[in-house]
């Protein structure tokens, strides 16, 4: 099911690495982002959060979802004040998305099989900023929804 949202700006900051989808790189460097955002309690170094909810945002798109990109997993801020070194800083300006529902496992493959149909959709995609969000309906993460907002043109 495929709903079209706009969504206002967002500031995030967290972990972030370069990665690609070439020949399970992203298979790789992706999880460990998350197990490093996990053992390095990153959700509780981040300041000034507006919320709990953790987002995932794929950006600085060389090309398609073919070529490199950049993942940030972190929360969204209110300011910018004491930004530990470690983290990045990603601006999110506003736009209009189509969202996707992950439901399932979201540690094994409710995640990777949503965005497996993305691929598939023929969906005009800008290639600016993609996002997950996984709020309350994804603390339970083995039987959990995370939404997965697909910037369109």
């Amino acid at each position: 099911m495929m709903t079209i949202t706009k969504r206002d700006a967002l500031t995030i900051v967290g972990l972030s690495a370069r990665t690609s989808n070439n020949k399970g790189k992203a298979e790789k460097d992706i999880p460990q982002l998350w197990k490093r955002f996990m053992s390095e309690n990153t959700l509780n170094r981040i300041p000034s959060k507006t919320d709990e909810t953790v987002y995932a945002i794929y950006t600085d798109y060389e090309g398609d979802h073919t070529k490199p990109y950049t993942i940030v997993i972190g929360c969204s801020v209110s300011n910018l004040d004491d930004i530990p070194e470690d983290m990045t800083v990603k601006m999110v300006p506003e736009a209009n998305y189509t969202q996707f529902i992950a439901k399932g496992d979201l540690t094994k493959d409710a995640v990777i099989n949503t965005w497996m149909d993305i691929w598939n959709t023929d969906l005009k995609r800008a290639y600016t900023t993609d996002i997950e969000i996984y709020g309350e309906k994804a603390l339970d993460p083995t039987n959990g929804e995370a939404e997965i907002l697909i910037a369109t043109e």
